[in-house]
């Protein structure tokens, strides 16, 4: 606690309350799953852009992006990024037009409509195992401030998970999607404006900022292209085209975290806006952060004593998710310092908030509803939702303590959402290419499970030889195969039956 001074204190008291109480006021007037999960589908076009990227960059972009170009990858990851703004430019075109056409609160409403309650639980399920992951290793990279600004033990940071989940909880709880949407607005300001001061105000610590531009450069820090071809490397420009593209389309057009967000807009014209606005800021934002980690190399290669210990993954390796809050809290001026802690809680909380009500979304709507309770009344389905959120939020809190153990979070985040997004993107590029007939299910479910098998073994046995961006493809093209072969033997059967009656 030495580290913050009283004015950090109130920033951060302040914003707090500020964001739970705007976020409990948005819950006036709801009366049903409508209003609480699409916010009324009446949610301006700015608003949702900022929300998607609010929650997809999060804390994970705060620190674990300036973390990896600090610890060695340099500015080599904005070859991903290059296929995260390719791939929206896909979405726009072919699949968001299927989000509008009838009310749904899922993209794995659509997967019903090709394959039939099976192939829907199937995909939910798939969302909420990989949701549950993701979340919880976020929850646990917020934590990190915390846990150092409290004065915690490492094994002390459950006291911060509790008190982070607590606040995300009670305004996502009350004020469902409108709520999440607008503090993430507002939360995604506050994080790009603090990245910002901190690339303005570093040059000046280190002396002058022409040296610090010559010596990063000296290290051959600002690399940024991979021409060569390497399944183990996971940041290449071959990644970038094709890895990060099927990531992407399975994150934004397959995931529930991100599609929630488009389907609470009006209509098409305006959800094709908001992926279009989330693809235009997404590189340069990327690249800030990536600038930070840089920048913070350099700065520590001339002044290395750190004020405040960082654990140690094993002797003489550092965590370099702990080296921006560390710099935050010992580097920067009282009041200054209490706004950049503000930013990294609002990155996390922003990413929170939209995974419990997105996994309360897919739980209530995908499964409770539509196997359990499809009569449901308005009123019946708000409660629900809300003891559902509640559920959620007491699972993320178990995932992100198990995070704790894992060396690099970045890493194991996108490794654990890629067991099942290629699945999830399989499932629904053939519910579209299947459209207007049903069809059975059962080989879609076979392939969307040997999929996971598929990308957990490649994981566990190939882990070192094939990079985590690519293993979205590998579930795609599993998917894919293995549900068409089936499909086909079905029709095949179907004849046979037919011809012998």
């Amino acid at each position: 606690m030495q580290f913050l001074e009283i004015s950090d204190w109130c920033v951060i008291v302040v914003y707090l309350v500020a964001i739970v109480t705007l976020g409990i006021s948005m819950g006036k007037g709801q009366k049903g799953a409508r209003d609480y999960f699409l916010g009324g589908r009446n949610i301006p076009w700015w608003g949702v852009g900022l929300s998607i990227l609010a929650t997809e960059t999060s804390a994970l972009t705060f620190i674990g992006v300036p973390a990896l170009a600090y610890g060695g990858t340099n500015l080599t990851f904005i070859q991903i990024v290059i296929g995260y703004v390719l791939a929206r430019v896909v979405l726009t075109i072919w699949i968001a037009p299927s989000y509008f056409r009838g009310e749904i609160y899922s993209p794995y409403a659509l997967i019903d409509q090709t394959f039939g309650t099976g192939g829907r639980l199937t995909a939910g399920a798939f969302f909420l195992i990989a949701g549950t992951l993701a979340a919880g290793v976020r929850v646990y990279v917020t934590c990190i401030p915390i846990q150092l600004m409290l004065g915690l033990s490492e094994s002390g940071i459950i006291w911060a998970i509790l008190l982070f989940v607590g606040l995300s909880l009670i305004y996502t709880c009350v004020g469902g999607l409108k709520a999440v949407v607008w503090t993430d607005a507002i939360q995604f300001g506050l994080f790009l404006i603090g990245g910002i001061f901190v690339v303005s105000y570093l040059p000046g610590l280190y002396g002058s900022g022409g040296e610090l531009l010559q010596d990063s450069m000296d290290a051959g820090k600002w690399e940024w292209f991979h021409g060569g071809f390497s399944l183990s490397m996971p940041f290449n420009i071959w990644m970038g085209v094709f890895g990060a593209i099927f990531l992407t389309m399975s994150t934004h057009g397959a995931d529930q975290l991100i599609v929630q967000r488009v389907l609470a807009c009006r209509d098409l014209k305006e959800g094709r806006k908001a992926l279009i606005l989330s693809a235009v800021l997404i590189l340069p934002l990327m690249l800030l952060f990536l600038i930070i980690g840089i920048l913070l190399w350099t700065f520590y290669q001339k002044f290395p004593e750190m004020k405040i210990a960082v654990p140690e993954i094993r002797p003489g390796v550092k965590k370099a998710d702990y080296i921006f809050p560390i710099f935050i809290l010992s580097e920067l001026p009282s009041g200054i310092k209490g706004f950049l802690v503000v930013g990294i809680i609002s990155a996390a909380m922003s990413s929170v908030s939209s995974a419990l009500s997105a996994l309360a979304s897919v739980s209530t709507m995908d499964f409770y509803q539509r196997w359990f309770n499809p009569k449901q009344d308005d009123a019946s389905q708000l409660k629900f939702s809300r003891v559902s959120t509640l559920a959620w939020a007491v699972l993320l809190i178990g995932v992100a303590w198990w995070t704790k153990s894992q060396p690099t979070v970045l890493n194991v985040a996108f490794s654990l959402s890629g067991l099942t997004a290629g699945g999830l993107l399989g499932g629904l590029v053939l519910s579209l290419l299947f459209r207007g007939k049903q069809r059975p299910a059962w080989p879609l479910m076979i392939g969307m499970i040997l999929s996971l098998i598929v990308v957990f073994c490649v994981k566990t046995y190939a882990g070192d030889l094939i990079a985590w961006p690519w293993f979205t493809l590998i579930g795609l093209v599993t998917t894919m195969l293995v549900c068409m072969g089936g499909m086909l033997v079905s029709g095949q059967r179907f004849r046979s039956a037919v011809n012998q009656s």
